[in-house]
């Protein structure tokens, strides 16, 4: 009995095996790519050119580019901040750039994007730490400091202006990402 109990159950799974190896990808619970963000600026984890920093008069913002958004995804968030620093001993950081309501068809930013409230796409950079709209170049003396850059993936757009904080921004986003990636740049001067 135990035998033909083997048998049956063994011919039983050679049946299905061709259905198993023709079912999709995420049918068989493997996992879509990794929703991922690079820049031709600098290496993830590697030493960021002066170009990007307070050591030159006019830095520029570098270029960001993903792969793999999200299904759904109707906007982006780019949110760059120094985590190294505690300001007025509290749980806040530097916040170097912010830019909400990026399109989410959108594949990338180009270096140097203008520091503008808003941006002809309907893209918003509202007040940096230094309270100019846009891009504030990376400026830690000493050691390294290790710049953030988190873009979001959301599916809405949000309804703030360029007046938003950070911490509205991050209230409005809260239910709303679909994705995450970061890379991490480290400058000192």
């Amino acid at each position: 009995m135990r035998k033909g109990l083997t048998l049956m159950l063994g011919a039983m799974l050679l049946a299905a095996t061709p259905a198993l190896a023709q079912a999709p990808a995420g049918a068989r619970g493997n996992p879509p790519p990794p929703f991922t963000l690079t820049s031709t600026s600098f290496p993830d984890g590697g030493v960021v050119p002066d170009k990007y920093s307070q050591a030159v008069p006019n830095p520029v913002s570098p270029a960001l580019s993903w792969v793999n958004t999200p299904a759904g995804t109707q906007s982006f968030v780019v949110i760059m901040h120094d985590p190294d620093v505690a300001l007025r001993k509290g749980t806040g950081d530097i916040l170097h750039w912010m830019a909400f309501n990026i399109p989410g068809s959108a594949t990338s930013l180009p270096e140097g994007v203008a520091n503008n409230p808003t941006l002809p796409d309907g893209t918003i950079q509202p007040n940096n730490f230094g309270g100019k709209p846009g891009y504030m170049g990376m400026g830690s003396r000493g050691i390294d400091h290790h710049y953030t850059i988190e873009l979001f993936a959301l599916d809405t757009k949000l309804s703030l202006g360029a007046d938003a904080t950070r911490d509205q921004v991050m209230a409005a986003m809260d239910g709303h990402v679909t994705g995450k990636a970061v890379i991490v740049g480290r400058f000192h001067r």
